[in-house]
């Protein structure tokens, strides 16, 4: 049997790209969570693109560390990050090895497994706000460290927790761009947020909020 186009699962090629290439057209694209329980799968509606060693938004600004030493791999793997001492957010290495570049994934619609995701964040009352924002789209899915550089492109799917299949991408006048959210700084300008225009499960901006001291 022959697969759906939108079913295939995209090669390491389409990561090995420069990152503000790779972003938007994740948008549209179908990300599966294999879990003991049972797949689950969304469609990327918002990302974020992070430049590296060029981008003060990015972990890798300031070099290599044993957090964020998966950036500098090879692309198409997971780089996962924990953040305020509460959550889980998901990123995807993007470029060539040693350019530490990724794309921070913030949104998506569930399209299977729901039930599963509202186990895991009871607290959602409405489908469309299950992975709505980083946090919660790392909550939805299960995802932590343990999910830490794990490969997103094998040639044998059934071995990763992870497969982005091709989806059906969205027009391109439907996509957007502006300010990523929360970041200060000099990458505070960067239109380097991406989603689909209009659709339910994109995360209200908020600008970068800088922290008072005491």
């Amino acid at each position: 049997m022959i697969a759906a186009p939108e079913s295939t699962p995209l090669d390491r090629a389409f990561f090995d790209r420069p990152v503000l290439k790779v972003a938007p057209d994740l948008l549209g694209r179908t990300l599966v969570r294999s879990t003991e329980e049972g797949p689950i799968a969304l469609r990327l509606t918002e990302v974020e693109a992070y430049a590296g060693p060029a981008d003060p938004g990015s972990h890798a600004y300031r070099g290599r560390t044993d957090r964020n030493a998966v950036m500098f791999g090879p692309p198409g793997h997971a780089y996962v990050y924990f953040t305020y001492g509460m959550w889980f957010c998901l990123n995807l290495v993007c470029g060539p090895e040693g350019d530490p570049s990724g794309v921070l994934l913030r949104g998506g619609d569930i399209t299977v497994g729901a039930d599963l995701a509202r186990k895991r964040r009871p607290a959602s009352r409405r489908l469309h706000d299950l992975a709505q924002g980083p946090a919660r789209l790392a909550t939805a899915l299960g995802v932590d460290r343990a999910q830490n550089g794990a490969d997103v492109c094998p040639a044998d799917p059934a071995t990763s927790p992870f497969t982005i299949l091709t989806g059906t991408p969205p027009a391109p006048e439907a996509i957007r761009s502006g300010p990523r959210t929360g970041v200060g700084g000099g990458g505070a300008a960067h239109p380097w947020r991406f989603w689909i225009d209009g659709d339910p499960t994109v995360s209200p901006y908020r600008a970068h909020a800088p922290r008072r001291r005491r």
